[in-house]
């Protein structure tokens, strides 16, 4: 009978363990769970602050209040800049001087002096010459 007490009592800690387990999974499964909702509402948190920020430039990016005049003039500045850089794209795109045309082909001509100079290899035909 001995060891069907042993038995039984090793049964019993096996299922306790198992339970214990699966309450453990749980836990963690609920944890990660939280924490996923937590990222997503930090997401929408963050589109709301820069909902905030576009609706405040709209409607007083010229006369900012003073805490959030550094902010604007700094938003201001840079799509001046990109305006800017737009212009300047759209210029280079556009067709040039004729002569210009000259400038970009001779980019592309390799002279013997950029070549390098490597022995030219023999034909399959004859037999390699000692030097």
């Amino acid at each position: 009978m001995d060891f069907k007490n042993t038995f039984d009592s090793l049964k019993d800690r096996a299922v306790d363990l198992a339970q214990a387990g699966v309450a453990q999974s749980k836990r963690l499964a609920e944890i990660a769970k939280l924490k996923m909702d937590n990222m997503s509402q930090e997401d929408v948190v963050k589109k709301a602050y820069l909902e905030i920020g576009k609706l405040y430039y709209a409607e007083r990016g010229l006369s900012p209040d003073g805490a959030y005049a550094a902010a604007c003039g700094r938003i201001t500045a840079a799509r001046a800049a990109i305006e800017s850089n737009k212009a300047r794209i759209d210029e280079l795109k556009q067709p040039g001087d004729p002569e210009d045309n000259d400038v970009e082909e001779d980019l592309f001509e390799i002279t013997p002096a950029e070549t390098s100079e490597q022995p030219e290899a023999a034909p399959a035909d004859e037999e390699p010459r000692e030097p």
